[in-house]
């Protein structure tokens, strides 16, 4: 399991990833990585998620991007002290990899700014023979 946290103007995001045992074995061109994110407003004014960015790296330095709008079909509003969490995957095509990147906020008042996803490693858990 591994884990990232980052604060970009008053907004911890924290990532803990770790590797889905019931698929990548059974398949060895394709490994299986789950993460829960958890994004915290420690500020006094809303923050609105409005898109992300994740830069997939796998162990070959083959690199996948990908932008979209919010994250898991909502653009969730945290008030002050509020958290937001959502779960979601990747699918690599080597047994180690790495992810980070951004979230696009809107602050109420207009200011928008990136918050930041601190790299974080994709790896199968240390196997002993």
């Amino acid at each position: 399991m591994s884990t990232s946290q980052y604060t970009t103007q008053s907004v911890t995001i924290n990532v803990t990833s770790r590797y889905v045992t019931e698929r990548g074995e059974e398949d060895a061109a394709h490994y299986l990585y789950a993460y829960k994110v958890h994004i915290k407003n420690e500020g006094e004014t809303a923050v609105k998620l409005l898109s992300r960015h994740w830069v997939i790296t796998d162990s070959n330095e083959q690199i996948e991007e990908v932008w979209g709008p919010g994250v898991v079909g909502e653009q969730p509003l945290l008030g002050q002290g509020e958290t937001f969490t959502y779960s979601s995957a990747c699918i690599l095509k080597t047994p180690q990899g790495m992810m980070h990147g951004h979230y696009e906020m809107l602050r109420r008042g207009g200011d928008v700014f990136q918050a930041k996803i601190a790299p974080f490693t994709l790896s199968q858990p240390l196997k002993i023979h």
